[in-house]
């Protein structure tokens, strides 16, 4: 997809008029109606050389957006809905933002000083024609739990890099994600539909049952979201609502559980598992349907990705990755080699890594360390679990206890009847007794309706 030094826009045009589209809940746009209109009301050329605030909560104008700055902006941030509005001066003032795009359902920032373009999925007529002036930086939010996010700084040739020399398909694909696009994973995503077809667009207001029945109609061939996105789907029971052939997770551990309850529910689907982060950029793609990943990966290097484990945490060396974070006083993303530390712990067995989980997130059992994921992952291979969080809990004696929080499946196939919550918990308990070490076994299980899902379609996870 991506030629050096080309824009977003020529590189759709590069080959003639584009010929996907894209999908919102409300409207459809085709491509190439952006060769001779704009989302921009009129005003793209004022915003030439600028720091944009991309602040449109509608998705697809949002797109619109990224197609058209990038190129012409000196810089493009990419806000999500759920940004608190308290965090908006420090981004505004550390990105040195000086226009902001925004839409109808949109309050613009009071920030004196700042140019304000209302975007609209419905196109006006463009003034003149598109041309490229500037190598734009993309400037991402991580999805952190407190404080002010950090501002992550890209380029389209860092977010295209996985897509470089990747053969064109044999016919057009439609893609959907349960991402936001103006996170890394649902950029990614974005990024490929634009490469390879067409992207329906999900909506963060909308049931999960209503997107996948959109989806479905629109004809979606591949479609990717995190772990909990897809036992969300697999829990709403609208998830045959589509057939893909190709279905991704990243984001989070991908158990063994959620992996099989995948290929179960689209037998003629590839299931593959991705790592990625915002920081570090993509680093591999699993495909052989197993959670973690071969050690082969590891010594396989294919001269543009790198990764290595020293004391048990993935480190990744890649072109796709950030440049730098943005502000003050902030630490490097890249050690001095080049190489990111992704914070991700993984354990060797029998030639293949797994993720343990973060290394800020453990639980301490009496000078013992958990990862709450391995347990999780013990726990959801039970067929009446849908999904668990597992979390201590204080102790006068260790420090913490584990406790783990459930929610059950309404059908397991061939078990029969839901046995009884007292028998549910002998169950686990026994489960995780044969394959954990004793502290690591959960004190306490309850059963809930649901689980805390962030807006970046992880588990809330309370601090260790």
């Amino acid at each position: 997809m991506r030629n050096e030094g080309a824009s977003l826009w020529e590189c759709l045009s590069a080959a003639g008029i584009p010929t996907g589209h894209l999908s919102g809940a409300h409207r459809q746009l085709a491509l190439r109606d952006l060769a001779a209109g704009s989302s921009l009301g009129g005003q793209l050329e004022t915003l030439r050389g600028r720091t944009v605030l991309i602040a449109a909560r509608d998705q697809l104008t949002a797109a619109l957006a990224l197609i058209e700055l990038d190129g012409l902006a000196r810089r493009m941030i990419l806000c999500t809905p759920d940004l608190p509005p308290e965090h908006l001066p420090g981004i505004i003032a550390t990105a040195g933002a000086d226009a902001c795009v925004v839409d109808a359902a949109t309050p613009a920032p009071a920030t004196a000083g700042m140019q304000v373009v209302t975007a609209t999925a419905a196109l006006v007529p463009l003034d003149g024609q598109r041309h490229t002036s500037v190598a734009t930086e993309w400037i991402l939010l991580t999805s952190g739990t407190t404080g002010i996010p950090k501002l992550v700084l890209h380029t389209l040739q860092s977010l295209t890099s996985a897509l470089a020399g990747a053969p064109a398909p044999p016919q057009p694909l439609i893609w959907s994600t349960f991402y936001d696009i103006r996170r890394y994973g649902g950029l990614q995503i974005f990024l490929r539909a634009l490469h390879t077809g067409s992207l329906v667009i999900s909506e963060a207001t909308e049931a999960v049952g209503d997107f996948l029945a959109r989806a479905g109609a629109g004809g979606v061939t591949h479609i990717s979201g995190t772990p909990s996105h897809w036992r969300k789907a697999l829990m709403s029971g609208a998830a045959a609502q589509i057939s893909p052939v190709y279905v991704r997770l990243s984001g989070e551990i991908a158990d063994q559980a959620v992996l099989d309850s995948l290929r179960a529910t689209y037998p003629r689907a590839t299931v593959a598992h991705a790592f990625a982060s915002t920081e570090a950029g993509v680093a591999f793609e699993v495909r052989d349907g197993r959670a973690g990943f071969p050690q082969a990966l590891l010594v396989a290097a294919n001269g543009r990705i790198e990764m290595r484990v020293p004391e048990d945490t993935l480190q990744i060396r890649s072109p796709g990755g950030a440049q730098r974070y943005l502000g003050e006083g902030v630490e490097a993303i890249r050690q001095p080699d080049g190489f990111v530390d992704t914070g991700d712990r993984v354990e060797l067995r029998e030639g293949r890594y797994y993720f343990a989980g973060r290394r800020g997130g453990v639980i301490n059992v009496g000078g013992q360390k958990v990862h709450p994921e391995e347990v999780e992952a013990v726990i959801n291979t039970h067929p009446w679990v849908r999904m668990s969080l597992v979390k201590a809990r204080r102790n006068a004696i260790t420090g913490a206890i584990v406790t783990a929080d459930v929610v059950l499946a309404e059908q397991a196939p061939g078990t029969g009847a839901r046995p009884s919550e007292p028998v549910l918990t002998q169950q686990l308990t026994e489960q995780c007794k044969a394959a954990l070490a004793p502290f690591k076994v959960p004190a306490m299980i309850r059963f809930v309706p649901s689980l805390a899902v962030s807006a970046a379609g992880k588990l809330v996870r309370p601090s260790a």
